[in-house]
Parts: C-alpha cells; structure tokens; sequence
C-alpha cells in the first residue's frame, strides 16, 4: 500500500528526464536485477505489459535477428497456457510468422526460426530441455521459455541450460490477481538481443559532477527515438507492479523467497502423496506447484461441483484432466478441503514432510540477489525508509507540475483509485466462472 496506493509513486511520469526520476530508476534496476539473477542471463528490460505479449515480443526478436536463411514458422509447445498461445496467434497473424502447436521433440527443427516452452509446463510438469535446446541450437532455432519467477528460486535457471529468451510473470511477487489485470511482465534475454530487446532499460552513468546516477539505456531501440523503425511498438510498461514486485524481492530477499517457493511446493506435494495413494492418476511426475489429474468426464464434474460448494474452483485442462495449483496463499484448511473433495481419509499431515523433491539435475545450485539491496531491507521499518528515501528522490504531482505530457495515472482522483486495492477486485483468479464476477 505504501507504493500502490501513494501519489509520489503512482503519479511521477515515465522516467525520461533522468533528474527527477532517480527513485524509481532504482527501483527498476532492482527489478532489473532480480530478472537477470533469477534467469541467470544477462540483460533485462524493466517490464513489459504481461505474460502472453511478452512471448510475442520474444517471437518478434528471434525473427527479427535471422541473418540470413530466414525462416518464417515458430513452434509453440503443446503443453503452453492456452492464453499465451491466443496471444501469439494474433500476433503472429499480423507479423505474417506460420505457427504450430506441436510436441517439440516430435518436429523436424530445421523448419523454425525459434520455439517456445513453459518452465514448468500448462500441466504442471517439469521437464528438462537442456538436450532440446541444444537441438534446436544445432538446426539454427531459438529457444524461448516462459518461466515462472518464483519457480526459478528453486529450479536451474533457463540461462544456465541455454535459453535465448526469458519470459513470464511477476504477478506472484506481491501483486494481487486482480481479475487478471495490471501486473509486470519481464523479459531477458542473452547479449546476443540486447539491440532487438523491446522496452525500456535502465543503465548506470554518472551525473555532470562524475557521481554514479541512472538513466534509460539503449533508447535508440524505442519508439518515441526511431518512430517506425523502432525495435517494437510496445512504447509502455507496468512500471507500478513491477516497482512493487522489486519491493517483494527486496523485503524478502534471497532466502525468504526460497522460503515461500518451498511452502508452495510442498503443499502440493502433499496432495500429490495422498492423491497417489489414492490410486488417481496423475500426468505430472515433477511439480512444482501445479498437479494434473485424469478423470473420466462423470468423475470431474462431481469433483468439480464439491469443490465449488467450498467454494474452491479447480482448473480444467480439455475435458479430462483436473488442475490443482497452490500458491503463497494455500493453508492448512486449503489442503484439508482438498482432501475431503478427493474423499482422501487419511489427514495431510500424514503425507507432510519438509523435504523438497524436485528433479536432481534441475535444483537450482547457484546463488541469486546476492546484492545488498535484496539483503538489507527485511523489517517493517526497514522497508518503509527504503521506500521513502526513493520517492524523495522523485518529482511526481505531489510537487509540481509534470514537466512532460501525459495521459496515465496522473490524472485519476483518489476515489477512482479506491477500488483498484478492493479485495472484491484484487482477489478474483483471472480464469474464475462468469457467474462469480457478475457486477
């Protein structure tokens, strides 16, 4: 609240003028940082609008950098988020780029400039595409991931295995789900792209008295410089959420971000245990925080309907396979109505241990936020003075007037603002029924 309900943050104008933005530039450099660290790849850009257009862009920038043998087809994982895969089929459509959706170790690699895979998948699954990217390496293909951040707490980040190109989320750092609306999406990428990288990016430099200062990097790449011939038309960003989603990194730091990835995991898990001894069948074999179900048609509509009556709505993957996913959130009673939906007699502490099973060849074995910032601000008090020494570092309408033009935030009264943070709003799942979101 301290940052999205406050007009010295979510008044101050896009960070052009160097001079009065240097709070929030460090706040985005944090958030830069953390991205770099979490994907272990070397640039990143300081968010883009979400998830689905991210990988777009991505698709935009393999296609964009072949040199010559230009192909003009992009394969999409079968296992991607189905909005994901709606996004790129409109874009894709205007960019005039063929797409599949296919099982990437099926297809012939020769024909694609790039493909795209989760980590970890629609279903849940973890898979290891370390051999697949190198296979794709060889035929002349990028490999994009879209990656779930707080996963790469715990998982070998895609850097480290080869990725060209990471994308996703960071809605789970702190940001309400909000019906799926505002939240940041990230973007890294290896050197190789860091001309063809969309969005803004923020650099060091020095100031006229030789002291370190920030300011947007590589701006020549954007629209307000090269207009037409600009890298990407995406000329706006999440700057707010992906402040926020620095803040969370921040006030958690490196450990209690593995803290959180292992509670959610290990939720799971323990439905995992019960649901096998159980004699469900299950697709997913390595999970982080999603478990895929097969059930006949009958058998989902009944689990379905016992849990909406407590009041819990269940994914659905095409018409037999059941969805369960956990998040930050998930307690003890969560778990416990799980259980009796799934008629498990047994109580989940039976199945509860504190021992974390991911795939050996995938943990995660290098460090990440090991900067001073994500290791310093991990009090109440702590964090609040973090947050004001940064905004005192800004000019925003708390102030003055903004010295450029423009047509966001700034303009919208307090009782507007109000009901951005209402629970009634914050809390609803992007995918929750029609008949639960009425107005």
């Amino acid at each position: 609240r301290n940052i999205l309900e406050n007009p010295l943050w979510y008044t101050a104008y896009t960070p052009y003028q160097a001079e009065i933005s240097q709070g929030r530039m460090q706040a985005l450099l944090n958030f830069q940082t953390m991205i770099m660290d979490l994907t272990a790849l070397p640039i990143a850009n300081s968010s883009l609008l979400d998830e689905g257009t991210a990988v777009a862009e991505a698709i935009n920038m393999t296609y964009a950098g072949q040199r010559k043998d230009v192909r003009k087809k992009v394969l999409l994982d079968k296992n991607l988020f189905p909005q994901t895969v709606a996004v790129v089929k409109t874009r894709t459509e205007a960019m005039g780029i063929e797409w599949e959706l296919a099982d990437p170790s099926t297809v012939n690699k020769q024909d694609y400039f790039a493909v795209v895979v989760q980590y970890p998948n629609g279903l849940g699954e973890i898979s290891n595409y370390q051999q697949l990217t190198q296979d794709f390496h060889l035929s002349g293909a990028k490999v994009i991931v879209a990656a779930d951040l707080l996963a790469l707490t715990l998982l070998k980040p895609p850097g480290e295995w080869g990725a060209d190109i990471v994308v996703g989320t960071t809605q789970r750092f702190g940001v309400p789900l909000g019906f799926g609306g505002p939240h940041a999406a990230y973007l890294a990428c290896s050197d190789e792209f860091k001309r063809l990288i969309p969005g803004r990016i923020i650099g060091m430099s020095k100031d006229v008295h030789g002291n370190p200062a920030l300011r947007l990097a590589l701006q020549t790449r954007e629209q307000h410089i090269r207009r037409e011939k600009a890298t990407s038309n995406i000329c706006t960003a999440q700057v707010l959420l992906a402040v926020m989603a620095s803040m969370y990194a921040v006030y958690h730091g490196p450990s209690g971000l593995k803290r959180i990835a292992s509670s959610v995991h290990l939720h799971a898990k323990t439905l995992y245990k019960a649901l096998k001894a159980q004699g469900y069948q299950l697709l997913t074999q390595s999970y982080f925080d999603t478990i895929a179900i097969q059930l006949s048609a009958n058998d989902l509509q009944k689990i379905v309907a016992k849990a909406l009556a407590k009041k819990i709505n269940l994914g659905q993957w095409q018409q037999d396979v059941l969805l369960v996913s956990f998040d930050e959130t998930t307690g003890y009673n969560d778990i416990a109505d799980l259980f009796e939906i799934f008629e498990i007699t047994k109580k989940p502490e039976e199945f509860y241990s504190e021992t974390v099973e991911l795939p050996k060849e995938l943990i995660r074995q290098t460090e990440f936020l090991t900067h001073k910032v994500f290791n310093s601000y991990h009090s109440e008090t702590e964090m609040l003075r973090y947050i004001t020494e940064l905004q005192s570092k800004d000019l925003s309408l708390a102030h003055a007037m903004i010295p450029l033009g423009s047509c966001t935030m700034k303009l919208n009264a307090t009782t507007e603002m109000q009901a951005v943070s209402w629970p009634e709003f914050a809390n609803i799942h992007p995918f929750a029924p029609q008949d639960q979101t009425l107005g």
